[in-house]
This record gives C-alpha cells, sequence and structure tokens, in this order.
C-alpha cells in the first residue's frame, strides 16, 4: 500500500512553477465547472489568459477559485497533487500585464484571442504526494524552457 505526505508549500509552489497546464474550478450559475488553462506563476499568484466574454471571464473573476495541478503514474500508483485556493482579479494595470509578458507570459494553446489576463493570488496553497521514491526530476511532469 502506498503511503500518502503531505508537501509544504515551498514543494507546491515549486511544482507550480515548474507546470504549464492545470484546472481551474469555479462556480456558475448552472453548477461547478472546470476549465483547463495555461498559466504562469508570478509572486504569490497564478496568471492565465482567457477571452472577454468566456465563461471563465463571466464567472471566474472577483471571485474565489481553486486551482489544480497534478501527476499521476497509472502503473506504479504513484502521484501528487497541488491546490490553490484564493480570489481572481482581472489584471488591468498595464504596467503590471508588460511585466507578466516580460518573464513567462501564459501562452494559451486554444485558438481565439485570449487577451484578457487574470490572476489568482492564493490564500491556500496545499499539496500531497502518494507513493516513496520521489525525486526532484520524477515530481515535475514537464519542464518550462525559455
Amino acid at each position: 500500500m502506498n503511503t500518502s505526505t503531505a508537501l509544504s508549500p515551498a514543494e507546491c509552489r515549486e511544482l507550480l512553477e515548474g507546470g504549464v497546464v492545470g484546472r481551474l474550478a469555479m462556480a456558475t450559475p448552472v453548477g461547478p465547472r472546470i476549465v483547463p488553462v495555461n498559466y504562469a506563476v508570478h509572486g504569490d499568484a497564478i496568471v492565465f489568459r482567457t477571452a472577454p466574454y468566456s465563461e471563465l471571464s463571466t464567472y471566474g473573476w472577483d471571485t474565489d477559485l481553486a486551482f489544480e495541478i497534478d501527476h499521476i503514474d497509472y502503473d506504479t500508483h504513484l502521484g501528487w497533487s497541488v491546490v490553490a485556493l484564493g480570489r481572481a482579479h482581472v489584471v488591468d494595470d498595464p504596467d503590471e500585464v508588460q511585466r507578466i509578458r516580460g518573464t513567462w507570459d501564459p501562452r494559451p494553446w486554444a485558438p481565439g484571442s485570449r487577451n484578457l489576463y487574470v490572476k489568482l493570488v492564493w490564500r491556500e496553497l496545499s499539496g500531497v504526494r502518494l507513493g516513496e521514491g520521489w525525486t526532484r526530476k520524477t515530481m515535475q511532469p514537464q519542464r518550462r524552457t525559455v
């Protein structure tokens, strides 16, 4: 049987900083929604881009959201998950948008214009790792390159 180990906030942050795609959970008038997004970490916030009239931009800012990334190895039954909880806000300061673009601009894979920047400032960051024998290299599902 695998063991379950809580990840430290520093480990959670490192995993977040190494990722590219995560999922946002939000409430809508017709029920909960989970939306995949490309993202980047800036300070203590997760930044993503969306279209101005998308479901995400309609219901996903100026509200509480949950953001999750994970890595699962189905063969070995090992995995980890990181969850950030916080409030999302539209980034409307042009200087802040320029700083985001100058470091790591989240680049959406989906077609269409996604020029609305939203940041989720986390108030809680938690994670769990399942199994033993993890190394720094095996914890990262992908590596960012400049």
